[in-house]
């Protein structure tokens, strides 16, 4: 190791170490594939009336891949179709984006039926905290049925 750098490990990042590290791997991997796509998405549920965020789908595209990273819906919004519809908004982006798969997980206490049910399909589980439950990853292949 090089005696003039340390390594810290941290529970706080600052907002510009997390923007360094994205931006060098970001690069790294323009050089390695000559592709540059890498861009944020949201779906985002939000009151008319005020404004205010109620939920949403936050993720990101890549080298031909949607990745979702947060999908939330407070109580009161679950079951009304607004869900299905979030979904479905987010994965017409990554595939007008040029995506040809997509991959996020959930905890088995959240949502994986919802995914299953909109043509998610599971291809592991990990193990995780409280006992009993398990991390779930899902992909999706995007263009499945669409031309």
């Amino acid at each position: 190791m090089p005696s003039d750098v340390a390594v810290i490990l941290t529970d706080s990042p600052s907002a510009a170490a997390i923007q360094r590290i994205s931006d060098a791997l970001d690069q790294f991997n323009t050089v390695a594939t000559g592709i540059a796509d890498r861009a944020p998405v949201a779906v985002l549920a939000v009151d008319l009336a005020t404004d205010e965020v109620k939920g949403g789908v936050i993720g990101r595209t890549s080298l031909g891949m949607l990745f979702i990273d947060l999908f939330f819906l407070p109580d009161e919004l679950r079951g009304s179709g607004l869900g299905s519809q979030m979904l479905h908004a987010i994965e017409e982006e990554g595939r007008r984006r040029g995506c040809r798969s997509a991959v996020l997980y959930t905890i088995t206490f959240q949502a994986p039926a919802f995914y299953v049910r909109h043509g998610w399909t599971v291809f592991g589980e990990v193990p995780c905290d409280p006992e009993g439950t398990a991390r779930v990853f899902l992909s999706k292949d995007l263009l499945a049925g669409h031309p």
